[in-house]
């Protein structure tokens, strides 16, 4: 991924490796954020190529259609890793995460 810059306060421009590193504080949230937003994109994708409505996404995800809403819209802060894999769960699909050396 391209790295992006944030400029300071007093001009000075700091790359980062990754959007997460950007916006994270630390390695360990930006790795979260990264792990959520791959999960939310693969689970947009079943729900997508299903072709349900929302509140038919809704009902075979378990959620209400205001969660789907913000799941299709990409709105990270609002899922945890948890509620995600119950949301693959609940499609019939299995999470599989792999541990990579940095």
């Amino acid at each position: 991924m391209a790295s992006t810059k944030k400029t300071t306060a007093r001009g000075a421009a700091t790359a980062y490796a990754s959007v997460w590193d950007a916006l994270a504080d630390t390695k360990e949230q930006a790795a979260n954020l990264r792990a959520r937003a791959e999960l939310m994109q693969q689970i947009a994708e079943v729900v997508k190529g299903s072709g349900w409505t929302q509140v038919e996404a809704a009902t075979h995800c378990g959620i209400t259609q205001p969660r789907i809403n913000d799941l299709l819209r990409g709105r990270v802060s609002r899922f945890s890793i948890d509620a995600l894999v119950n949301i693959a769960t609940a499609l019939g699909r299995t999470v599989h995460f792999e541990l990579q050396a940095a």
